[in-house]
């Protein structure tokens, strides 16, 4: 089973400037509550039990955002607001979950997951990168079935159109073992047109092998000096581990630019919008 989740929140968000000025970018309300907190509520339904934040010094207010005990307690104490109550108990619910590890020099997600390498625990884990969001059905519970299934890797997987696959990394394919399941030969980033293996785009959800810390130590940082996930994953199928792209079924949502931030934000109310609507309609 699957039990531990890692999340890599160190970056710097520049695509959501000026708010990622002073706020962390993973804190901004999507219809009235942190992007992260979705995330979370993912690996909960999922089965998750430990969640590994990833955050520098410049991003302590994640941190401080768990570890707020006095603030609430002393509202609680003057307002004894019923809403206020169930919030702190959300936190403390969460925190009990997270450990923190810190990357405090931007050298790619490839660094940031070997940041956890002491802390995991199990044979395989699972990441998630917070700029994705994925609605109406839950990624990492399905993709957890097919690891289950398969024995093996699994990765998030979504077909784009194939004159927008240059803003992706893009699945070469080896074998379509199911409807919604590939067994995969590598990823290519970014590929022009022509280039493209397929129309498959890798997206922020995986399901890792323990083995990938060795990978990542070993992986040459880019011209940029950051490591690459996308390499050690690479010389893990080079050397036969076995990885899957997972068509998911839920809706895609890109909180990492600010018009995908704002659309996101609609999505997701519109979702609430019909969900309340229904309450109201049964009830």
């Amino acid at each position: 089973m699957i039990k531990q989740a890692i999340i890599p929140l160190a970056g710097l968000g520049t695509r959501l400037l000026p708010l990622t000025s002073v706020f962390a970018k993973e804190l901004l309300p999507i219809n009235g509550k942190p992007g992260l907190e979705y995330i979370i509520e993912e690996c909960i339904d999922a089965g998750i039990k430990e969640i590994i934040f990833i955050i520098s010094k410049k991003k302590m207010m994640i941190k401080n955002y768990f570890y707020n005990d006095v603030f609430y307690k002393n509202l609680i104490k003057k307002k004894k607001d019923k809403r206020i109550i169930a919030e702190y108990k959300k936190i403390l619910k969460y925190k009990k979950m997270i450990k923190f590890v810190y990357q405090n020099n931007p050298k790619g997600t490839g660094d940031a997951v070997l940041k956890t390498k002491k802390f995991v625990k199990d044979k395989y884990f699972l990441m998630l990168l917070p700029d994705d969001l994925i609605i109406k059905k839950n990624c990492s519970k399905s993709m957890i079935n097919t690891h289950k299934k398969y024995k093996a890797s699994v990765m998030a997987s979504m077909s784009v159109d194939k004159k927008n696959v240059s803003r992706w990394g893009i699945y070469k394919l080896n074998k379509k073992l199911n409807n919604t399941d590939y067994l995969i030969k590598g990823v290519v980033e970014k590929p022009n047109v022509k280039e493209a293996p397929s129309n498959k785009a890798v997206i922020g959800r995986y399901i890792l092998p323990k083995s990938i810390f060795l990978k990542l130590k070993n992986t040459k940082p880019s011209q940029g000096g950051e490591i690459h996930i996308t390499d050690a994953i690479q010389s893990l199928i080079d050397s036969n581990e076995k990885f899957i792209a997972h068509n998911f079924l839920g809706k895609y949502l890109d909180c990492g630019t600010m018009s995908g931030y704002i659309n996101s934000s609609k999505e997701i109310s519109k979702l609430w919008n019909y969900a309340w609507l229904e309450q109201v309609t049964l009830g």
